[in-house]
Parts: structure tokens; C-alpha cells; sequence
């Protein structure tokens, strides 16, 4: 048995074997993924605890417990309380609204208010089938093979030329790479920045979880940042001697909602120059503004310092799982052969959303979905106004979700929990920052991926919550 393979306590050989940098958990998710789709894990079979397979494996438990909190979101596995972790047997065909929707209801939840979905109801299937047409009549034999690490050319091209027009990204197909979407991009580059004797990186305090996790996979020890109403507080990083490398979201941060101001725009582009350093610049929900014009991608002013990342999860839908890094040139080398391979999406999918961008498609879409929210985030506000007079509300100028600070002394943790057992899922500003702290905590209101007539009863039963907690 070769060093790369594992014969499991339950009797299925797993292939961990992968790219040379590849970490553990995302080949023991890949593994445990042809094991499922080939039939060698049978819908119901039972997956080993996560410390028993850890130790057969010789690694940390996390490493296990991300491989299977991936397969869990991909809908290959099930994990309830008391009986272990499985393998699904819904058919794959199932949709991701209908996996979320089942979860929901096996939970009690009547309404799910957590960020980061967008309304996967107005997924436009007529244009991506359009699209998938086009992408497939036009295929070569080549097309059909293996996909190219790093991402299909004709996608490559036209991306390029989008990015400029929209975000007006200083960029080229050869400085693009395509990937699986934003953490595995962020993964990919901390992965390469570590080789390359980074050992810390700065992270917006609060922030999405996920990435600073990723950053520390591949090595790098994320220290916090504050942010503030301007944005990151570029002197606090300054500060941190040992940074040279900082995750940030400029135009949008999660999940306060703030914009780097221009001031620290070009301080945060003289720190990156006066230290060597580099800037990791997820373009988040960009695409979604309401009382704020459009600003640019920070990448356009410092292109050789700047690595910029997208993805289609907010305006198409996260089961694309494609997205993409524009790296600074002298980086863009490190960014080739096989260790792209495990970020590298279906080839019939990128030339799809290549066609779709080139038809148009795409930009009318996103006027669509921009109508849509801006209307939705109308009606929440007024009835926020109306049901909720004493939440001050913030964070509303752009994306798809909104903060509401609640009256002192309610306890936002309590008060999610009361919401949880009325049937509503909601999140709290304070599980976003990476220590608890004395500070003022928030309800983060996700309204991309709600109905319009939901919205009246999900702000009343936050009104009755509330009515009963003061």
C-alpha cells in the first residue's frame, strides 16, 4: 500500500494522494468524494467519528471535521445529533434550495436570515441552459478532456475584459486564474506566500470566519484588524511588524457593510509598498450598491502588490463553485502546473459563464437581481421602521444583508436563541470576530435569499422577541 493511500477501520480504501502542497483535508474531501460517486460508500453507510478517523489517519481532528463539514455542504453526507455522520441518500440531482430548505424545515426553522445566500429562486436557468448550449456546440475534443489548470483560455480572455470594464481591474488573461471560488483562491495564495517566508497575515476584525481558518491551513497566523466606519484601521496594521500581507474586503466589508475610505485606500497601497507586502482583495458583493456609487477595485490602483478575487456565489449561486484571482505579475508565475489542479472548475461550465458574458446575459441579470434587492431591502426597511422603532439599522448602502443593533440591555445571543426556537435562524455580529469583546453586537440580517412575503412575518417575530426581552 502506497504512502498516499489509507485502508479505513470500515474497510474502504481512500486515494489522499494529490498536488504537492494540497492540504490534508481537501484531499480526505476529494477522497471521501470518489468514494461516494463511484459507489464504494453506498448511500447510508456511516463515515467513522472524526477522532477515530483522525487517528487511523495520523493528523488533527480539524482536519477531518473540514473535510466533512465540506461533503455536508456539497450534499454528499448527513450528520444528525446522536447518530453519526453518512452518506446522503437523496439523489445528487437534488438542488442546493432543496437541500437548504430540507435542513431547515428537519431543524424547526420556518426562515432562514443568515447572510451569504443570494435569491436562488431568480437563478436564471434559461440563460445558463442558453449558455451550456453554446458552450458545448462549440467545444473541441481538447475542450472535453482533462480541465486546464488555471482555467480555459476563451474564459480567461473574456473575463479579463469584463473585469476591466466593470471593476476596472488592471488585468490580462495571463495574470487570471480560475478557481473554485474565493476561499480556495485565498487558500491557494497563502499557501504560496508561506513558501515564500510569510508568516502572518492581517484579517478585518469581525470578518467571514471561513478565510481566516483557510490563511491558517496553508501556515499563515491571522491577526485581527479593526474596523471601523472608514474601513480597516491601516496604522493598527501598520503597526503589526510582522505583517506583510493583509485579507480585505474594500468596497463592501462583511460583515459591517463599510467602505474603505480613499483616505486609507492610498495609505493601505503605501503600507504594501513600504513593507514588500501584498494585499488579498476579496471583491465582495460588489455587484449590489444602493446609496453609494460605484467604487472601483482597489487592485486597479496597486495592480503590482494586489491580489483580487470574485466569484459567481452572490450573483449566480454557490453549486457553480467557480470563481477567480487576478495575481500581481511577478506573482503570476508561482500560479502554474499541477498545483492548480484542485482549484480548477469543469471546463463545460467556464466556457457556459464565458458565453453568458459575451451574450450579455450576465450583465442583464445582474440589473435584475439589483432591482430585486434594492426593492426587497425597501420593504424591510419600512417595516423595520414600523415594527422596530427602537433598532438602529446600519450597513445598508450595498450587498444583501444589513446589521440591526438592538436596544441595551438585550443579549443578542439569548435573543437568537429565543428567535431559533420561534422558527427564525439569524446570526450575530459577535460570532463574526474572532474573540468576544465588550462591544456593541448586531443581528446580521441576510434578505438576499428570502421571499418578499416572508419578510412581514419574520420582522414581526423579531418584534415580539424584542417586546418580550426589554
Amino acid at each position: 500500500m502506497s504512502a498516499a493511500q489509507t485502508q479505513l477501520a470500515w474497510d474502504t480504501m481512500l486515494d489522499l494522494g494529490g498536488p504537492a502542497g494540497s492540504p490534508l483535508h481537501r484531499r480526505l474531501a476529494g477522497a471521501l468524494r470518489a468514494a461516494i460517486e463511484t459507489g464504494r460508500l453506498a448511500p447510508g453507510a456511516m463515515l467513522p467519528p472524526t477522532r477515530l478517523l483522525a487517528e487511523e489517519l495520523h493528523c488533527s481532528r480539524w482536519a477531518v471535521t473540514e473535510a466533512y463539514e465540506q461533503l455536508t455542504a456539497e450534499g454528499f453526507v448527513e450528520a444528525r445529533v446522536g447518530s453519526g455522520t453518512r452518506v446522503r441518500a437523496v439523489p445528487r440531482a437534488a438542488t442546493l434550495a432543496e437541500h437548504a430548505r430540507d435542513a431547515r424545515a428537519a431543524a424547526g426553522i420556518r426562515y432562514d436570515i443568515t447572510p451569504g445566500m443570494p435569491d436562488l429562486a431568480a437563478f436564471p436557468a434559461r440563460d445558463w441552459m442558453a449558455a451550456l448550449r453554446t458552450a458545448i456546440t462549440r467545444a473541441t475534443a481538447e475542450d472535453l478532456g482533462q480541465p486546464r489548470w488555471g482555467g480555459h483560455q476563451r474564459l480567461r480572455d473574456v473575463l479579463s475584459g469584463y473585469l476591466a470594464r466593470v471593476r476596472g481591474a488592471a488585468t490580462s488573461a495571463a495574470s487570471l486564474r480560475i478557481t473554485t471560488g474565493i476561499a480556495d483562491g485565498v487558500g491557494l495564495t497563502g499557501a504560496i506566500l508561506y513558501r515564500h517566508g510569510f508568516r502572518a497575515v492581517g484579517v478585518e476584525e469581525p470578518c467571514w470566519r471561513r478565510l481566516p481558518r483557510v490563511l491558517a491551513a496553508s501556515g499563515l497566523e491571522p491577526v485581527p484588524i479593526d474596523v471601523d466606519a472608514d474601513g480597516l484601521d491601516v496604522d493598527a496594521l501598520a503597526s503589526k511588524q510582522d505583517v506583510r500581507a493583509v485579507l480585505i474586503s474594500p468596497c463592501h466589508q462583511y460583515p459591517t457593510g463599510v467602505a474603505l475610505s480613499p483616505q486609507r485606500r492610498a495609505a493601505l497601497l503605501e503600507w504594501a509598498q513600504r513593507v514588500d507586502g501584498v494585499i488579498l482583495e476579496d471583491d465582495y458583493d460588489s455587484e449590489f450598491r444602493y446609496d453609494r456609487p460605484a467604487g472601483g477595485a482597489l487592485q486597479a490602483a496597486g495592480p503590482a502588490h494586489v491580489f483580487l478575487y470574485g466569484s459567481l456565489s452572490k450573483t449566480l449561486a454557490p453549486a457553480l463553485r467557480l470563481g477567480w484571482l487576478v495575481c500581481p505579475p511577478h506573482w503570476s508565475g508561482e500560479m502554474r502546473g499541477d498545483a492548480l489542479a484542485p482549484y480548477t472548475p469543469p471546463t463545460l461550465d467556464q466556457l457556459a459563464f464565458a458565453a453568458m458574458i459575451q451574450s450579455g446575459a450576465y450583465d442583464r441579470h445582474l440589473r435584475r437581481q439589483r432591482v430585486r434587492y434594492r426593492r426587497r431591502r425597501r420593504l424591510l426597511l419600512d417595516l423595520v421602521g414600523t415594527c422596530l422603532p427602537g433598532v438602529r439599522v446600519s450597513g445598508t448602502a450595498a450587498g444583501l444583508h444589513l446589521l440591526l443593533h438592538l436596544p441595551a440591555p438585550v443579549n443578542t445571543a439569548a435573543f437568537t436563541s429565543r428567535a431559533r426556537d420561534a422558527g427564525v435562524s439569524v446570526m450575530t455580529l459577535g460570532s463574526l470576530r474572532s474573540v468576544d469583546v465588550a462591544c456593541d453586537d448586531a443581528l446580521v440580517i441576510g434578505y438576499g435569499n428570502v421571499a418578499d412575503a416572508d419578510l412581514p412575518g419574520i420582522v414581526r417575530t423579531l418584534a415580539d422577541l424584542l417586546q418580550s426581552s426589554v
